[in-house]
């Protein structure tokens, strides 16, 4: 879906990337641009709630992928 090829771009994934792929790079850019880290910086808070937004799509997806192999 286009939600999904945006959550991809978010993430710096390829279209192809499986699930596992998509996970390494959420951990990563989250862990790059978590409030915490940066504390004060409001456009690395910004782009974490946009890298979580696109991990809950991709995962909902995958999800949904997974309860119609079943």
């Amino acid at each position: 879906s286009r939600d999904e090829m945006r959550a991809l771009d978010v993430l710096e994934c390829d279209m192809h990337a499986e699930f596992e792929e998509v996970k390494k790079a959420y951990r990563r850019l989250a862990k790059a641009n978590h409030p915490d880290t940066n504390q004060g910086d409001k456009e690395a808070a910004a782009r974490f709630q946009a890298i979580q937004a696109a991990y809950a799509v991709l995962r909902s997806a995958e999800e949904r992928k997974t309860w119609k192999g079943v």
